[in-house]
């Protein structure tokens, strides 16, 4: 692909300031049809999980996949269509929903830092640690002070990780006001789907506004060379799960990674093999 899929989705922030606003989240750059964003997905697939395969050989580098957006922004579908095809000893996911009474007595980080990916493996963050930023900063429950020292505290937390050989992706899918309804009205429509409503997920939104402002400041202070967000148009699945695989492609086709050879001899290997038993 001449033109690169992370270039075009990495989040533009000037000067220390970003805005969804400018985001068409029903925009599709880079590829021209949904029957054509499927059709390369499959193919994208076998090429994934060969790609995985060699950071898993290797077992010196990992990669932390975030998946950070709005309720029914997709979180889920991207884990279902994209990463379920890849070796399963190599991928966990981790799901990171209001903090417990035990999780609360420790800093934020504690349950985070419990899930980070070991080396050739791939993590993903379904939600993420973005999460004790994001809702105190939509919802006034931290002061000036307390959010201050949690982005800190995070891009101190990512700094030691990609110090340690884990590469970061950060994805955002970013989810229009109108689309969350649709999504939201077929999941109460649907016998099949309803048990995924959550009436809690309805006071979320009647904040969009502010947590709309909350993905700004976070991504603007969040974004760095070493960790860029990547802004996924969601309103699209299929182009959501093309995207971020393809994302997924150009990152780990960068390593240029080979299959590594143990230190043996091969001949005489294959002589006692052959041998008689």
């Amino acid at each position: 692909m001449a033109d690169s899929i992370r270039g075009r989705l990495r989040a533009m922030v000037e000067d220390e300031a970003f805005t969804l606003a400018g985001y068409d989240p029903g925009a599709t750059p880079l590829v021209d049809s949904k029957s054509d964003a499927k059709g390369e997905l499959d193919e994208l697939r076998s090429v994934l999980f060969d790609l995985h395969e060699l950071m898993y050989a290797h077992e010196d580098r990992s990669l932390l996949l975030v998946l950070q957006g709005t309720d029914a922004s997709g979180k889920n579908g991207t884990i279902k269509h994209v990463i379920s095809g890849l070796n399963p000893a190599g991928v966990s996911v981790a799901s990171f929903d209001e903090p417990d009474e035990v999780e609360r007595e420790h800093h934020f980080l504690w349950r985070i830092e419990q899930e980070v990916p070991q080396p050739g493996h791939l993590v993903v963050f379904n939600r993420s640690h973005y999460e004790d930023l994001l809702v105190p900063m939509a919802e006034g429950t931290l002061d000036a002070g307390q959010i201050e020292q949690r982005f800190d505290d995070v891009l101190a937390f990512e700094r030691k990780l990609i110090d340690g050989g884990t590469t970061i992706v950060k994805c955002l899918l970013h989810l229009s006001y109108d689309e969350q309804r649709e999504r939201f009205l077929r999941r109460l429509r649907r016998s099949d789907k309803r048990w995924k409503f959550n009436p809690a997920d309805l006071e979320t939104r009647r904040r969009w506004d502010d947590y709309q402002r909350a993905y700004g400041e976070v991504v603007a202070r969040t974004s760095t060379d070493d960790a860029p967000w990547y802004v996924i148009p969601a309103d699209h699945k299929w182009y959501r799960n093309w995207a971020i695989a393809q994302i997924l492609r150009e990152t780990w086709s960068d390593w240029e990674l080979e299959y590594p050879q143990p230190p043996i001899d091969i001949e005489e290997m294959e002589s006692l093999l052959e041998g008689p038993r």
